[in-house]
Parts: structure tokens; sequence; C-alpha cells
């Protein structure tokens, strides 16, 4: 159904891009914005920046650096080695605290001066790295925060978050997309865009779901 306005975090990954193109499904105009907090791969800011030209949708990019200096993490901390899995106890160390908290929440003060109602976020509580900012139960408790701040009824869009890898690779095939996100985002830890190094965390869950989506397509 067409709505007017949405605005997408948007980061150039997989799961932001499938994202961007279900709202330009779903919502008339279109915006994105993206974040630079200090993340050691920044190309991923420019291949956005691609991807929205592309989709034809505005896009802005915010500089925020205190984001990734507030507490360590090997995104942003280069002499932090990354943790090659999920640890048995405790979150991974490419978790940065904070960051969904804070992109929703600068996204929502840019949405209201804009006069759009509608975020969308890529996270999932389905096919995640144990990132506690990326339940549904955090979205939720975030919306309302957010209305009540900024006395605003936002609604936050998460598309994602209750499919797993194979069918993010589904709905992209769906809207169309499947290329454009295979070898135009940037999803890998490495900085490698496309199907990434194929060996950090982000890399096995987005190629693991990548396979399973292809097998299912061939078998069907």
């Amino acid at each position: 159904m067409i709505d007017d306005k949405a605005l997408v975090v948007f980061s150039g990954g997989q799961d932001s891009t499938t994202c961007l193109f279900w709202a330009k499904q779903e919502f008339k105009d279109v915006y994105a914005v993206s974040f630079r907090y200090g993340q050691k791969h920044e190309k991923e800011v420019e291949l956005a920046r691609e991807i929205a030209k592309t989709a034809g949708v505005h896009f802005e990019v915010m500089d925020i650096p205190l984001v990734g200096q507030l507490g360590r993490n090997s995104l942003t901390d280069a002499t932090i080695e990354m943790d090659q899995a999920v640890p048995a106890s405790g979150l991974p160390n490419t978790f940065v605290p904070g960051r969904n908290m804070f992109f929703l929440s600068i996204a929502a003060v840019y949405a209201r001066e804009r006069g759009i109602r509608h975020l969308v976020t890529g996270v999932s509580q389905t096919d995640y790295s144990g990132y506690p900012d990326c339940r549904d139960a955090f979205v939720k408790s975030l919306n309302v925060t957010l209305n009540l701040a900024m006395d605003y009824q936002f609604v936050i869009h998460t598309p994602l978050m209750w499919i797993d890898k194979a069918q993010t690779w589904e709905l992209a095939d769906k809207l169309g997309v499947f290329d454009l996100v295979r070898y135009k985002t940037l999803t890998c830890y490495n900085g490698i865009q496309g199907d990434g190094c194929g060996h950090c965390p982000s890399c096995l869950l987005r190629n693991e779901g990548l396979h399973k989506y292809l097998a299912s397509k061939k078998n069907a």
C-alpha cells in the first residue's frame, strides 16, 4: 500500500539495501540516511550513496564519530582482533554499544523536521549476531520513547525482524534487486564488497543464507 514518506536507516549492506527497496514499494517518497561513526570501512557509505542514486531516493550522510569512540569494539578500533564467532558468553566484540539506538534517534529527529513519520531499519532477531539492539523488544521500546520524547507519532518498520538470511535473499529477489544486493552492497566486516571475505561472522551468515536460498530455488 502506498503511503507518503519514509526514512531508511541505510548502511549500504545487504539488509538495509533490501529494506530500502522494500520502502520504495511501500511508500511514495523515500529518504535514506547513512552514518560515519568511525567504522574502519567507510567504503560502505560511498556504496550506500551509489545505491541510493540508483534507487532514486533522497540521501544524506551524517558524521557521528562519538558513537564509535564511546565503547571499545573491533569495528571502530583497529587494535582489537575481531571475534570470528559469537562467544559462549557475553557479546561479540563487533558489537558497537548503542549504535542502533543512536542511529534511530538521530534519524527520528531528521525525519520529524521533514514531516516523516515512518522509519525503516534492517534489524533482525531471527538471524543475527547476538546484538541486543537488533531485538524486537528494543525497537518497540524505542518507538514508544521517541514518540514521547518528541510528541510525534513515529512508526518504526522492521521488514526483516522475523525472517532469516535466506528469506532476506528471497525478498531481495522478489523486489527485483537480487544482483544489486549480491554484488553492490558491503556487509563484510573486512570491508570487501559483494560476497566479501568469506570468513568473518557477517560473511558466514550472509553466504550461508545465500546458498540456502539458491538451493531452495534450484529444488523448487
